[in-house]
């Protein structure tokens, strides 16, 4: 019984179930952070949107390499690395854009939504502690996850400050700081993964 590989199936429905959750969770909050963000003219909201589309791309990614090989899974981090990193540049562009032809962000929308957005991840984090050592699939969700909360928080302190100082410059300040969140996250699961992948090679040599 002890090689049957029980606990390993058990472990792989666990990590589905949960994945599927946080998918969900993060295409809901992608819809309506971005809506909100693009009314609002808020590069906050739409940076932070952004950043939920990429984290709901990283989980079904983790969902597909679940009971996989650790190659599978080092690719599917791989994966969600490179996408993280394109969004976030993406972002930056946008922030770009909008402090040339500039914006008017609406201060209530940035901090109410960023609320609803805050709870989400912390769920998401409560639902991923458990695997947050895990396999590098997994610890890719975690990092994302994590990042996500900070994301959450800054943006409600750009709402309060917006509002305080009327300018746009502290939501242009928390876009950028968020591209740079997903960027460095992005870099470090390339990291993880490539060293997964370097381990798999030399066990196999």
């Amino acid at each position: 019984m002890a090689n049957c590989g029980c606990e390993i199936e058990i472990k792989s429905k666990e990590e589905s179930r949960v994945l599927i959750i946080l998918l969900l969770i993060n295409a809901v909050m992608f819809i309506t952070e971005f809506a909100f963000g693009w009314l609002s003219e808020s590069t906050g909201l739409i940076a932070d949107s952004l950043d939920m589309f990429a984290d709901a791309l990283v989980y079904g990614s983790g969902l597909y390499a679940v009971g996989k090989s650790l190659r599978i899974k080092a690719n599917s981090a791989m994966l969600s690395g490179c996408l993280q990193m394109i969004l976030g540049t993406g972002v930056l562009l946008d922030i770009i854009r909008r402090a040339i032809i500039g914006s008017e962000p609406d201060s209530a929308f940035m901090v109410y939504v960023s609320l609803v957005a805050l709870i989400a991840n912390v769920i998401c984090l409560i639902l991923l502690a458990k695997h947050r050592n895990g396999e590098v699939h997994m610890r890719a969700t975690w990092i994302f996850s994590k990042n996500d909360v900070i994301a959450n928080l800054g943006v409600i302190t750009a709402g309060i400050l917006v509002a305080y100082f009327g300018t746009a410059i502290p939501d242009l300040i928390i876009g950028c700081v968020i591209s740079a969140i997903i960027i460095r996250g992005s870099v470090q699961i390339i990291r993880e993964a490539k060293a997964a992948r370097s381990s798999q090679l030399t066990k196999k040599s």
